[in-house]
């Protein structure tokens, strides 16, 4: 049966929608989905593609915190951590960094695939290098030692309230000010930038200041974050 309204009737833009597939067995038997209903604001304009060589890779938190709960709260390994998910809303947090400084040029949330995942989607879609500093990445202790332990990667695990901004080097103290001056994300950091070599790459400085290449994303943990 047709709907009695159409989308341009009713003036609204489908921006994304999204399909769970599993497996038999590979999943519980519950799914939650959640919508979001959001404002497209005037004279902005982010993109993955409009990510520039010399730009500051900033995140607006500490990273993988919320699926490293999950997957504690699987309760399948065995291990005893004191880790709270980082759910949190987001858009004040938007709304100031772009109220002052509207040429952001990206702005995404780290749920599905994490910040790597994320990282290795703008350098494809901008065609541009990702020079990440290993020391610069903020993760709680205790996701560094439940990840260690697993042999995950921090940067793979879901976040829900943490989100990466990708800004102009010029403008990079001043985003931090407002982020650091807004609930939820305090602690923003800048952790890397956008370079003109090793497009489509997304390159690790590490602590001994070697350099490697961060792992392509693979496949996704169950049950799905996102």
């Amino acid at each position: 049966m047709s709907a009695p309204w159409s989308r341009k009737e009713a003036g609204v833009v489908i921006v994304a929608g999204d399909t769970k597939v599993a497996g038999k067995g590979q999943v519980d038997g519950v799914f939650i989905t959640t919508t979001g209903i959001g404002q497209i604001a005037e004279n902005v304009n982010t993109s993955g593609k409009l990510a520039q060589s010399g730009d500051s890779v900033i995140v607006t938190g500490d990273i993988g915190r919320h699926g490293c709960c999950i997957l504690l709260e699987r309760d399948e390994f065995g291990i005893e951590a004191e880790v709270s998910s980082d759910c949190a809303p987001l858009w004040k947090n938007v709304e100031a960094v772009l109220r002052e400084v509207p040429d952001v040029h990206v702005i995404r949330d780290a749920t599905r695939g994490g910040v790597g995942t994320v990282l290795y989607e703008i350098a494809a879609e901008s065609r541009k290098g990702i020079l990440l500093e290993q020391e610069a990445i903020p993760v709680l202790p205790s996701v560094s030692g439940v990840t260690g332990m697993l042999g995950l990667d921090p940067l793979y695990l879901a976040c829900e309230g943490t989100m990466v901004m990708i800004v102009p080097q010029e403008k990079t103290e001043q985003v931090l000010a407002i982020l650091h001056a807004v609930e939820h994300s305090e602690k923003a950091a800048v952790i890397g930038r956008v370079t003109d070599s090793e497009a489509g790459r997304v390159v690790m400085q590490t602590a001994i200041g070697t350099q490697t290449y961060l792992p392509q994303p693979g496949n996704e943990l169950l049950p799905r974050i996102c």
